[in-house]
């Protein structure tokens, strides 16, 4: 979350550069941009931090204390939830950029990681849905 504001400052920051001259927005825009595409890799970190958890979850869904199994089924949920928070904030700080080829870098690999989040997520759903 601190990082998440202090890139959020960075923009804001940026935003307020002067804007006066040529020069100036030249400036002004690049930092702009500089500072959205580092916002955007806060939030895709967190997608392939949720996503990287799946695995522990999975793991426990199957080998853990039956006693636990729902809770293996509840950290699925929050992982893929905090996985499509991140999509979301990747989206809404892409839709502002003009680099056409990080964009699509970026979304490419948001997309993927929403696939795979929400693949994982059904899998441990399924494994606990099973056993409880």
């Amino acid at each position: 979350v601190d990082e998440d504001t202090r890139a959020f400052d960075r923009i804001l920051a940026a935003f307020g550069l002067p804007k006066g001259s040529d020069a100036e927005r030249a400036a002004r825009k690049t930092a702009i941009d500089a500072a959205t595409k580092g916002a955007i890799e806060i939030p895709l970190r967190t997608m392939q931090v949720c996503v990287k958890s799946m695995d522990l979850m999975k793991a426990m869904a199957r080998n853990g204390l039956p006693a636990s199994v729902s809770d293996a089924g509840v950290g699925a949920l929050c992982a893929r939830s905090g996985a499509i928070a991140g999509y979301l904030n990747v989206r809404i700080n892409c839709s502002g950029l003009e680099d056409e080829g990080f964009k699509k870098k970026v979304m490419q690999e948001a997309e993927a990681l929403k696939g795979e989040v929400e693949a994982l997520e059904a899998e441990v759903m399924a494994i606990t849905l099973e056993k409880v």
